[in-house]
């Protein structure tokens, strides 16, 4: 897994569209470190974890989730320290994991190709709840960097977290520019208010899932055009 340096302070791995692997992101502070997004399976986070490793970076204290869906979350049982989700997206963990059964985990594993090839050879789900929840939003503090979490109105899902970190003038935003699985289509409505949300904050840099990294003015523009 390739980790990219976007300065001192912001990190983020590859995505990988084969097995529906989305970006992690990282923020070194000077007295913890914070993930973004615990990734798609244990082995997915296995493979972060070794990267940061290589660049002699300390494993996140927290881990913070974009939002509940599986690729972003179910490897939240194997991190280093502890989780951190909005509350919507905690009752979505918890409600998949009360409706687990043999018949309910096999038709999570049919949602997508992407999905059974990454728990092929009879791997283990394992889904856990948040270990810590907020509302609307908060600011974590690590050391020389601040880390500000909120809730945002998104087409992609209704529990969308985005992360700004204000100084460094960055935006991590999950999967919030996306339409709903499995269509992919957007309702306007939302589209617009997420836009409206990009508009009125001051950052440079946009990092979310599944792409390459936008500016603010490149993001806007996929946005408005798709």
């Amino acid at each position: 897994m390739e980790l990219y340096k976007l300065n001192e302070r912001v990190y983020y791995s590859a995505y990988e569209d084969v097995r529906d692997r989305p970006s992690i992101g990282y923020i070194k502070g000077d007295n913890y470190s914070i993930a973004i997004d615990a990734g798609h399976s244990k082995e997915h986070l296995d493979e972060f974890y070794d990267a940061l490793r290589k660049h002699n970076l300390p494993l996140p204290s927290l881990t913070v989730i974009t939002h509940w869906h599986w690729d972003h979350s179910f490897a939240m049982h194997a991190i280093n320290g502890l989780s951190v989700a909005d509350k919507r997206t905690d009752e979505y963990l918890r409600d998949f994991i009360s409706r687990r059964s043999p018949e309910y985990d096999n038709d999570f594993l049919n949602l997508d190709p992407s999905i059974a090839l990454e728990y092929a050879n009879d791997k283990q789900i394992c889904v856990v709840p948040a270990d810590i929840v907020y509302e609307k939003e908060l600011t974590l503090n690590p050391g020389g960097i601040e880390v500000r979490l909120f809730e945002a109105v998104s087409p992609h899902t209704d529990d969308s977290t985005l992360i700004l970190l204000p100084k460094e003038k960055v935006l991590f935003f999950g999967d919030a520019l996306s339409g709903v699985f499995p269509t992919w289509i957007a309702d306007e409505e939302l589209k617009a208010q997420f836009i409206k949300t990009i508009e009125d904050l001051d950052v440079d840099i946009c990092i979310g899932g599944h792409w390459d990294i936008f500016t603010k003015e490149s993001l806007l523009k996929e946005l408005k055009e798709n």
